[in-house]
């Protein structure tokens, strides 16, 4: 598959998630109408429901070439996207654990796709949406659901207390209601649910069902956003209580830092600024980190600049992460690709991104608070250097001859030997793009653990918004992912191909 401009596409992408935000904070309470409810009493999905009838009448393997033919006939891309996520929401309702990263894949893979040209551009989707049918299978809810309807309460509680309490049908009925008014003071609030703990899929899953209004219509918010009751009523069943720490530090920051009733800063950081605060969260504890943040945000700072230094931070995690201790399926030792910490910061601080983004200059700034806190790791945990520095460096200095070699590293899974050669290309200048190809179609061919596509976007994203003397960092990370990954093929992915012929 040919691959098009991945930096022309993730402004396109922002821009559209931007228009979402701006119109979705625009609107009126009452303005939108909620599917809730159907004439068979359950969770309803408007203008998609013919169409998720036909992803769960059949078998997993059987729905592919009759989605590929529905395609060839004019089916639009984004409306199987939508359907799909609509369909995992209502079945599992994030409270499955494969059902829930299938879903987060799923915008990714969309974007992947857009990437592509010629028949095959739509394989990242095809692939990724026999993964979530799978997973629906698996867990046996093709003919049931986990969401049910919810008539929005007549006044809304307090969400957090509700979902802290247990109660969860007080708390689906008062999302549900408050998502009648403006869609972006809902998942601000929505968000303080969020920040009680540091956990990835806490963030990312709020992030990614958010994004998936972009093709589902903000009609389907409850549906979507009511997963992450789920998911965070589930999450805490095992703890005692919230991050302690991370739930009094967000607030003690806002009133020490003056950032409570500030706007936000517009001040342009330089290269150096950036590393600096990239170091600063690598090195520090948690609480030092995040008030390295609020420093920087009270002195100004453009939030874009305090973003692109915690994805420095990741990029650098990734980097020296040594990787899985243990063995399991398709997770070998040392390997990084799947639920690994490296990975797992990448991906939550690029949703952390997202999230400030949309709101209030308050909510920015807690939501970058909490980011920090989140990136921040202690040095002990990592490998002392970066995890190629064993090797000697490479000497060859022609772009041609590194990206040969690089993606003969990456077909034998070699991830030292091809992280050291990426690294050489990236000190040379060589243009980024080629390397971003090398990876993309790596990792088409994975199975990734559940993270190949949201990762690949993670980098896609993180080095088109960096500094050029910070972009390298983000392709040496990704480059040790998909060589991580190589070894592990995809099935859905051959189903996928099979399916177009």
């Amino acid at each position: 598959m040919r691959v098009r401009s991945t930096r022309r596409q993730f402004l396109v992408t922002v821009g559209a998630a931007l228009e979402l935000a701006a119109v979705a904070g625009a609107a009126p309470r009452g303005a939108r109408r909620l599917f809730w409810d159907d004439a068979a009493g359950r969770l309803g999905l408007g203008r998609f429901e013919a169409l998720a009838g036909l992803l769960l009448e059949s078998e997993p393997e059987e729905v592919l070439p009759r989605v590929a033919r529905e395609l060839r006939e004019g089916l639009p891309l984004s409306d199987l996207v939508a359907a799909t996520a609509l369909v995992n929401a209502r079945a599992l309702g994030g409270s499955n654990y494969n059902g829930f990263h299938a879903l987060m894949a799923l915008m990714p893979s969309y974007e992947m796709a857009l990437q592509g040209s010629g028949p095959d551009a739509v394989l990242p989707v095809l692939k990724v949406v026999q993964r979530n049918l799978r997973f629906i299978a698996q867990a046996g809810m093709r003919e049931r659901d986990t969401l049910a309807p919810v008539r929005p309460a007549q006044v809304p509680g307090d969400l957090l207390r509700q979902v802290r309490s247990g109660d969860l049908d007080a708390a689906h009925a008062s999302l549900s209601a408050r998502l009648e008014g403006p869609l972006i003071e809902a998942y601000e609030e929505l968000q303080e649910l969020v920040r009680q703990e540091a956990d990835v899929h806490r963030v990312v899953l709020s992030w990614r069902a958010f994004d998936l209004l972009r093709l589902a219509g903000e009609e389907h918010a409850a549906t979507l956003l009511r997963q992450e009751l789920l998911y965070c009523a589930n999450a805490d069943a095992g703890r005692e209580g919230p991050d302690a720490q991370l739930v009094a530090l967000v607030p003690t920051l806002l009133e020490r830092h003056g950032l409570a009733g500030r706007e936000r800063g517009k001040r342009v950081a330089d290269d150096a600024w950036i590393a600096e605060l990239a170091a600063v969260v690598f090195e520090s504890e948690r609480a030092q980190a995040a008030d390295a943040v609020a420093r920087g945000l009270a002195q100004g700072f453009d939030a874009a600049d305090v973003c692109r230094a915690l994805a420095l931070c990741t990029a650098r995690i990734v980097q020296q992460d040594p990787g899985r201790g243990s063995d399991s399926p398709g997770l070998p030792v040392g390997s990084v690709h799947g639920a690994n910490y490296g990975v797992h910061s990448s991906d939550a601080a690029n949703a952390w991104r997202h999230i400030a983004g949309v709101g209030s200059a308050r909510h920015a700034h807690a939501t970058l608070i909490a980011a920090a806190y989140h990136t921040a790791v202690q040095p002990g945990n990592l490998l002392p250097e970066a995890f190629d520095a064993q090797l000697e460096p490479p000497t060859e200095a022609d772009a041609g001859r590194l990206l040969a070699r690089i993606e003969g590293s990456l077909r034998e899974g070699d991830a030292a030997a091809a992280g050291a050669h990426a690294r050489r290309y990236t000190d040379l200048g060589h243009a980024p793009q080629a390397l971003l190809d090398l990876a993309f179609a790596a990792m088409l061919e994975q199975d990734g653990a559940l993270h190949a596509e949201k990762y690949l976007r993670t980098v896609q994203e993180e080095h088109a918004l960096a500094r050029p003397r910070h972009g390298g960092a983000q392709l040496v990370a990704l480059i040790r992912v998909a060589a991580s990954g190589a070894p592990f093929a995809s099935d859905d992915l051959q189903r996928a191909r099979a399916a177009l012929g």
